[in-house]
């Protein structure tokens, strides 16, 4: 028979395995019920102390987090080491006045806003939203369409519509203002008759 090989050193009593006393202290900074934190302490890991022979790895045991009744996602050490991503702020956005306000000055004209965007006015929009205000709300004199260029897509496309009667004007603005159009939501506000009469459109 050949020469006995000595066995690796990690099988060796006098190996550099962490008494069961001191491996205890290390798992209670983690809770006893971290089986992660007791084997990290059962090979050397010291709270604060990465593993490997530099401290290299990881310092945290892996965390579970629960995520449902039956499922959840682990944490890793950097998830919460690292800063929550800033996130950009949005602009500041001119805030759209309250209905309260809006009605503290009526008008027979009502201005929709953001009902469709650049590019997508045609020849059945017009006809469209006369028919339905007309239906909805009262008699309709007039729709006007206007197109702005070069200012954002919301404010792009003014649409005016002149009702015959005050009171069906408020009752488009109350029922139009916040609602959803296509995907989009409508801004509607009274438009000053004079300014409309004179075609200034962009006040």
């Amino acid at each position: 028979m050949g020469a006995a090989i000595a066995p690796p050193p990690s099988l060796q009593e006098n190996s550099t395995v962490v008494s069961e006393k001191s491996a205890l202290a290390n798992v209670a900074a983690y809770g006893s019920s971290s089986v992660a934190a007791k084997i990290m302490a059962k090979y050397g890991f010291k709270d604060g102390q990465g593993l490997g022979k530099q401290e290299q790895g990881m310092a945290v045991a892996l965390q579970v987090e629960k995520t449902s009744k039956r499922g959840g996602r682990i944490i890793h050490e950097k998830e919460f080491m690292m800063p929550p991503p800033t996130v950009p702020s949005p602009p500041p956005q001119t805030s759209e006045p309250s209905i309260t306000e809006i009605m503290k000055s009526p008008s027979k004209v009502v201005l929709l806003r953001n009902m469709v965007g650049p590019g997508d006015v045609d020849s059945e929009l017009e006809p469209e939203v006369k028919d339905e205000c007309n239906t909805k709300y009262g008699d309709v004199v007039t729709v006007v369409i206007h197109e702005i260029p070069d200012v954002s897509p919301e404010e792009a496309v003014r649409i005016f519509v002149e009702f015959k009667r005050i009171e069906s004007a408020i009752k488009a603005v109350v029922d139009l203002n916040g609602r959803f159009f296509g995907g989009r939501q409508v801004k509607a506000g009274f438009y000053d008759f004079e300014k409309f009469q004179n075609l200034q459109l962009l006040g």
